[in-house]
């Protein structure tokens, strides 16, 4: 079609084919009215732009060969441009020239005043708002996923959608213009081919004056009549195209629901109607014709209502009696599993957790689980943010597979000051401890920092305290975020570097409770996970000797002694240590053999002076700025690191084996003399 359209601009048509030409261009107009008719959706209509523009070259394209055969042709009479073009000059001109031109020219300004500069107006504002639109709809697909209630392929869809609607838009608003130019081409290529037709006529065809306006009029408004019938159809198209919503109803439908579904407006309507009907010297039959059929109309809708109003009253009822006993059945689907990391938040802390707010705690909490994640070797679970209005507006609430484990207020507005240890000076605000590590801190306003800091207080901003209190906690519980899952994917990624290594380990080797058990007991005493193969191997290595979890977590905290190491003093050559007098191993040795390996069977004055020993000795490590490692045997190692994990939880308990030979031992305090 398009290069038949460049053919009839350049090469001379016969009347005979001008004709169909013709004819084609109008029923072309109409099936794309027709289609923007019964089209439901905006989008279900995508080509339309295409299409207008197709039909818009054509129809210029038609006015470039019917000026040629009319300018050629048309001082041999009225039908020497073709059928087409004289029937539609007779009809309108009815004899009349200047009816004629009037009458072409009123329909010029409503195709180009009316209907196109509206539907151009309405297609610019629509692609604005679309493209202006568009981050906001991309961001509400990417919370719904995250949230769970779409799938990828859903979200996949909606995305597409998003993407096609705002090319639409943007392509009709392009579009719009061409039409907009074709409506002032017509009026341009009137006055050419009425003064092309008098000049060429009567001097080269020696016609006179009244015949030459009288042929050539009657072909110029014919031939305008043809092409700017088909683009006012076109015109009205684009129109009723952009000013649609893009919901999936029948526009038929939809008028005639929206504007007669109101029984009120139409009697008020008959009304009126009624009134003017009666008034002397106003047409009587019309009116009142009309006023009547618009009261009944309204009168069979109300009765329609009331109707409808009653059968859905006992239909609900019915309804409700027969689904009593026939109530659906429960499922698992309405048992909802608990979050494994959960935060509550008060409704004044929303905006924390809203970008366009500009709240910063999503990308925190992303970025907390980005770093443990880095440093135990598994994945943190994601963190699930809600709201809850049973909560204090300033209190959020941390929780770990449904279970509260942290709690706290905090102010959006304000910035904590915490006390490291040493200030000098108070601050005025709020008094208040720090959630993540217990340390006396002060609310203060955001115009008070710079003077906090030089008194050496530490100031951080309410999303920083929040995200270093979940920070805490994960570490706290990296044991409980561990699961099967977790370390069935540990072994699969370790299968594509080693697969040698994985395979058969589990299950022919070990089983995967036990693999899980010991990598948890790893985290319980803070040891990351991270070299994965390491502990793979070992654990292949001693499977065939015991199956016990806590044997494997001393053979794999073996094999992972330059690590451990590394945590507690980095690359430093020399590790001092806490030691425990021979005399004292000696009697723990017994009293653990009496009571079969618990740490309740220390016989308790002697817990007592331990811990206070102990406790004493590490506070002296701190003091020096040196790590606190209390070296013993392996057997009394795990029993140790139970006795000290709570009450001096910065004291490290390593065996003998666990000090890698590189490292020199210096021993610093001899607890029991």
């Amino acid at each position: 079609m398009v290069l038949a359209t460049l053919a009839m601009v350049v090469l001379p048509m016969p009347p005979l084919l001008l004709d169909m030409a013709f004819s084609f261009n109008i029923a072309l107009a109409l099936v794309v009215l027709l289609v923007t008719v019964y089209t439901r959706r905006p989008l279900d209509f995508a080509a339309f732009p295409t299409v207008l523009l197709i039909a818009t070259l054509l129809r210029l394209a038609l006015n470039v060969a019917s000026t040629r055969v009319v300018l050629l042709y048309g001082h041999e009479g009225p039908d020497a441009a073709g059928q087409v073009i004289d029937a539609f000059g007779s009809v309108v001109i009815g004899g009349n020239y200047a009816v004629g031109l009037v009458v072409f020219l009123i329909l010029m300004i409503i195709n180009f005043m009316v209907v196109t500069k509206g539907a151009g107006r309405i297609s610019e504002v629509s692609a604005r708002f679309t493209l202006d639109a568009l981050p906001g709809k991309q961001m509400a697909i990417d919370a719904d996923l995250n949230a769970g209630l779409i799938d990828q392929e859903q979200a996949r869809t909606r995305r597409f959608e998003v993407t096609k609607e705002a090319d639409f838009y943007g392509s009709m608003d392009g579009a719009s213009k061409f039409v907009k130019g074709d409506a002032i081409a017509g009026i341009l290529i009137l006055f050419i081919n009425i003064i092309g037709g008098l000049v060429i006529g009567m001097g080269q065809h020696g016609l006179n004056f009244g015949s030459a306006i009288e042929i050539y009029s009657l072909l110029t408004i014919g031939d305008g009549l043809v092409a700017q019938i088909p683009s006012l159809l076109l015109s009205i198209g684009a129109a009723m195209m952009v000013t649609r919503q893009n919901t999936d109803e029948d526009m038929g439908q939809q008028l005639i629901f929206q504007m007669f579904n109101n029984p009120q407006a139409l009697i008020i309507t008959g009304v009126i109607l009624f009134v003017m009907g009666i008034v002397p010297g106003m047409p009587h039959v019309p009116f009142l014709l009309l006023a009547a059929s618009i009261g009944g109309f309204a009168y069979w809708r109300i009765k329609k209502e009331k109707a409808a109003a009653v059968a859905e009253a006992e239909t609900s009822s019915s309804t409700e009696l027969a689904a009593q006993p026939t109530q659906k059945e429960l499922s698992w689907d309405d048992v909802q599993p608990v979050d494994v990391i959960g935060l509550e938040v008060g409704y004044r802390l929303i905006p924390m957790v809203d970008k366009e707010q500009g709240g910063e705690l999503l990308e925190r909490v992303k970025g907390v689980r980005k770093k443990l994640s880095q440093d135990f070797g598994f994945l943190i679970p994601p963190v699930h943010i809600r709201d809850n209005l049973e909560l204090p507006p300033n209190t959020y609430r941390l929780s770990l597979m449904g279970v509260a484990c942290g709690e706290a207020n905090i102010h959006p507005n304000m910035e904590l000051a915490i006390n490291p240890g040493q200030v000098f000076g108070t601050i005025d605000g709020e008094a208040t401890t720090d959630p993540a590590f217990g340390l006396e801190a002060v609310w203060i306003m955001e115009s008070q920092r710079e003077h906090a800091q030089a008194l050496g207080y530490t100031v951080v901003d309410s999303a920083t305290v929040l995200a270093t209190h979940l920070s805490q906690i994960l570490t706290n519980s990296a044991s409980q975020l561990l699961g099967h899952e977790e370390v069935q994917n540990l072994l699969e990624m370790l299968s594509q570097t080693t697969p040698k290594l994985v395979e058969g380990f589990v299950p022919d080797q070990l089983s995967l409770g036990v693999v899980v058990k010991v990598l948890q007991n790893l985290l319980h005493e803070g040891i990351p996970i991270r070299d994965v193969r390491t502990i793979v191997q070992t654990l292949s290595e001693y499977s065939s000797k015991s199956q016990d979890p806590d044997i494997l977590t001393a053979a794999v905290r073996i094999g992972l002694k330059r690590l451990i190491c590394q945590e507690i003093n980095g690359i430093e050559p020399e590790l001092p240590v806490i030691t425990l007098v021979p005399e004292l191993e000696q009697i723990l040795h017994k009293t653990m053999q009496s009571a079969g390996g618990e740490s309740s069977g220390i016989e308790p004055g002697l817990a007592e002076r331990l811990q206070r020993s102990l406790t004493e000795a590490t506070q002296q490590q701190e003091l020096k700025g040196e790590p606190a490692v209390l070296l013993t045997s392996g057997v009394l190692r795990s029993t140790l690191a139970k006795f000290v994990k709570n009450t001096i939880p910065s004291l490290r308990v390593l065996s003998y084996q666990e000090v890698p030979d590189e490292k020199q031992i210096r021993i610093v305090n001899a607890v029991g003399n």
